[in-house]
Parts: structure tokens; C-alpha cells; sequence
């Protein structure tokens, strides 16, 4: 169990004693959908208090006061594991506590699913800093499950359009993935390398939001797979 610095914050394996905080969590997911103004995929009451009678949830609280979520959910018959719902109030933020909730959910992966490749979906630079000290790379969408399942999860994201247009190849998000049969000791991230991931996420923007209502330009997509190689290869 874990204790953030300067405060009470207490990081642990969600159990049913959490219940109650099953509303509080989809405001606060809720909430930070509207904030950021790009997608995060809506769960159900039921999914997330299953999740967490299953104990595949991480919960932060300070005292009683929710602080923090994240789950994780198998696909692909227990071939690939994904860590989801990535949540902090507001009021806790800058304390490092996302940091510690995700690596409790990767630790958690790794106990309950040894062998599966570890996966998130991510439009923002500072989750996909944490993914990066973690061991996750970049990857295509096709290096992703290819569950059924799991896509129809994005149906409630406000950019799930764009996921169809592309024939689940692209999306705002970025997918990462941490490959246990190629785990390594990951390497601090450069500035300079996460600079690059800041201009590739808004070069995503530029590419998907300015084509909202028309399907992209061949063009534009091959412009895209080219910067991704160039990038992430």
C-alpha cells in the first residue's frame, strides 16, 4: 500500500468495502471527459462495481475523501490485459498521484496476468510519460487486441467516429504496450523525446479534427503512418 507524500493519500486494491464510491468515480471520469474536451470511454455502475468485487481496481483515498481509480480488464482469452479508467480529482493533482495509481494497476496486471501484454489507450502526454517509465511503447492500433469487445468500449467516446473512419487503425489516442516477453529495464524519457510525442499528438488533432466531417485524404494518412514510423519505430 502505498502513501503519497504530504498528505494521507492511501492507494490500494479496491474491494467491496469501495462500493459506495462507484458514483463518485463516474462523475469524476465523467467530468474530466468535459475538461478535456477528447474522449474517455464511459462505463456502466455495473462494469465498475464488477470490477472491483473482482478486485481488478485500484482506489486512492484520503481518509474517506476518493481521490483516485483506475482499473484493469483482460481481453483476447487473458492474451492481452488493459488498464483503463485512469482518474484523479482535481485537488490531488501534482502530488505524483497518477503515477503511483498506474503503477499499482501495471503491478496488478502483472500478478493476476503474468504472461499478457499490457495495453492502454492515451490522448494525453503525461499518461503516456508514466506508460514510458513503465516499459510501454508506442504501437499501432494493430498490435492491440483484436476483441471485438473491447473496441465496442469506445462506442461512448466522443471521437469514436474517427476510430470507424480509419477502420480501427487510428484514433486521437495513442495505443502503448508493454510486452512482457520483451521486458527491459525502461529508460527515463528524454525532454527532447517527449517534445516530439507532444507534436504528434497535435499533429493527431490536426489530421482527425480538421477531417471530422469528411473521411481523411489519403494523403493525410499515409502522412500519418509515415510520422509514426519516423517516431515510434
Amino acid at each position: 500500500m502505498a502513501q503519497a507524500q504530504g498528505n494521507n493519500i492511501k492507494i490500494q486494491i479496491a474491494s467491496e468495502e469501495h462500493l459506495p464510491y462507484v458514483d463518485t468515480i463516474l462523475e469524476t471520469i465523467a467530468e474530466a471527459a468535459k475538461i478535456r474536451g477528447t474522449g474517455i470511454a464511459r462505463r456502466s455502475p455495473d462494469y465498475i462495481r464488477n470490477k472491483i468485487i473482482e478486485g481488478k481496481a485500484i482506489i486512492a483515498l484520503n481518509g474517506d475523501e476518493f481521490a483516485g481509480f483506475c482499473y484493469i480488464e483482460s481481453w483476447g482469452h487473458e492474451k492481452f490485459v488493459a488498464n483503463s479508467g485512469l482518474i484523479v480529482v482535481d485537488k490531488f493533482r501534482g502530488q505524483g498521484l497518477a503515477k503511483k495509481i498506474k503503477r499499482q494497476a501495471f503491478e496488478l496486471s502483472r500478478k493476476r496476468y503474468p504472461n499478457a501484454k499490457i495495453f492502454g489507450l492515451t490522448t494525453g502526454l503525461a499518461v503516456m510519460k508514466i506508460n514510458s517509465e513503465l516499459g510501454y511503447k508506442p504501437v499501432t492500433f494493430s498490435e492491440l487486441t483484436d476483441d471485438d469487445e473491447f473496441w465496442k468500449g469506445c462506442q461512448s467516446c466522443v471521437n469514436y467516429d474517427i476510430l470507424m473512419r480509419t477502420n480501427r487503425k487510428h484514433c486521437l489516442c495513442t495505443g502503448m504496450l508493454f510486452d512482457p516477453a520483451k521486458d527491459a529495464k525502461p529508460e527515463p524519457i528524454p525532454q527532447k523525446r517527449l517534445s516530439v510525442y507532444g507534436r504528434w499528438l497535435k499533429f493527431k488533432q490536426f489530421v482527425f479534427l480538421k477531417s471530422n466531417k469528411n473521411k481523411p485524404s489519403d494523403g493525410k494518412k499515409n502522412l500519418l503512418k509515415s510520422l509514426f514510423t519516423v517516431l515510434f519505430a
